[in-house]
């Protein structure tokens, strides 16, 4: 069993065009491996391996539901009974937790604070470093899933202002579940009881932050460095002026206070104003890209996270178990395979049939199976059910949840 530092678990393929791949799965002579009749019960195993998990993941959706009910800054209905103090605290400890589960399920990695810091240390491709003030958050969790390189365009004085092409590393999905503390940077009417889930997507890594509330620009360390040799020159002028004229004699100074004092002050200050005013206008010009952007590239948010999640979540099981179960199905034979040669081979056919480099969770997989009854296990070996079998199985348990229901 292969494992892998640079692939991830999530399937980028929608069940039904899973489905569909594998029904369409060709022999080296060219003829489709599958029967008519094979397929029209492949798909009719899929369809009920789907509903076995939605209706699982129906029942998450009325926890995840009730759970965020007191928390939810968009929700427009009232609750019998308001929680205290004491209630809320343990109630959004309880909140963070199913929700990083579902970020597990939907194959999301959760980042610690100094990974956090390390990732957004430095300038965005702006040009432009934002401070973090994490007391303005009483809780804060974020979580990515896939890593990509996407190729930015800029132009520059260095580049005589052609366009050139720079490549940015950015997290494909990211979620960011927050509750805030009273704080100056938030203003008097920030929400600090509610929990706010923020899913985007694309987003540079280095830039991080700009996705976060209470951040504020760092003047660059060239700007402060201009603005600071402004304010000692001024000053070191100032002495030096005063120095002369008080040499030169109380009757001297008045005639030349203007010239020889004051205009190289206003020159200075000038320029220092210069510098800030600069500054600011960069400083615009980034809020302005970050609005455009973030536009694009937000997702969801709150509610709306949560069943976006729940839906990823559902699809990878589904995909997890119908690759393992058609696989075990199809070529394990009677004597059946261990998992770590059927994680071979489902890596191995994902990426000879579509180039998709994948590091598939044979753990879940198998546990998905062996749960549902699909997969019989001997020693350890496992050994899908007949096909006709499996589906009077998922028909049966069908009939058997709804009853309970």
């Amino acid at each position: 069993m292969a494992e892998y530092d640079d692939r991830e678990h999530f399937i980028p393929l929608r069940c039904t065009d899973l489905v569909q791949l594998l029904c369409d799965e060709r022999s080296p002579s060219g003829g489709n491996t599958l029967s008519e009749a094979d397929q029209t019960r492949l798909r009719h195993f899929s369809r009920l391996v789907g509903a076995h998990f939605h209706t699982f993941y129906h029942d998450q959706l009325i926890e995840l539901k009730d759970s965020y009910a007191s928390f939810d800054p968009d929700s427009d209905t009232k609750p019998l009974k308001a929680l205290d103090e004491s209630q809320r605290d343990k109630a959004q400890i309880d909140m963070f937790g199913l929700i990083g589960g579902l970020l597990a399920k939907a194959n999301y990695t959760h980042m610690n604070r100094e990974e956090i810091e390390k990732v957004m240390s430095g300038s965005s491709d702006w040009g432009i470093d934002m401070h973090v003030d994490w007391g303005v958050f009483d809780q804060i969790e974020i979580y990515y899933r896939g890593n990509a390189m996407v190729s930015r365009f800029r132009r520059s004085l260095m580049t005589l202002f052609r366009k050139v092409e720079r490549k940015v590393p950015t997290f494909k999905r990211m979620v960011v579940i927050l509750r805030q503390n009273p704080h100056k940077l938030l203003g008097k009417e920030a929400d600090t009881k509610n929990i706010f889930v923020k899913m985007f997507k694309e987003i540079p890594q280095m830039d991080m932050e700009m996705v976060l509330p209470g951040t504020r620009m760092k003047m660059p360390k060239l700007e402060k460095g201009k603005l600071g040799v402004s304010l000692l020159s001024t000053f070191g002028a100032m002495i030096w002026k005063g120095y002369v004229l008080f040499s030169l004699g109380l009757a001297a100074i008045a005639s030349v206070f203007s010239i020889a004092f004051l205009m190289p002050v206003a020159i200075i200050f000038g320029y220092g104003y210069k510098q800030y005013s600069s500054y600011q206008v960069t400083k615009q010009t980034y809020q302005f890209k970050l609005t455009q952007t973030l536009y694009y590239q937000t997702l969801d948010h709150n509610a709306g996270v949560l069943f976006r999640l729940l839906d990823e979540a559902e699809e990878q099981e589904c995909r997890e178990a119908i690759l393992g179960y058609f696989y075990l199905w199809r070529y394990a034979g009677n004597d059946g395979w261990t998992a770590e040669s059927l994680d071979d081979y489902v890596e191995l056919e994902l990426e000879k049939r579509l180039n998709m480099k994948v590091d598939f969770e044979i753990g879940d997989a198998i546990d998905k199976l062996e749960r549902i009854g699909l997969v019989d296990k001997t020693g350890d070996r496992y050994r899908a059910i007949p096909l006709d079998q499996a589906i009077a199985k998922l028909e049966r348990s069908g009939t058997e949840q709804f009853q309970t229901v």
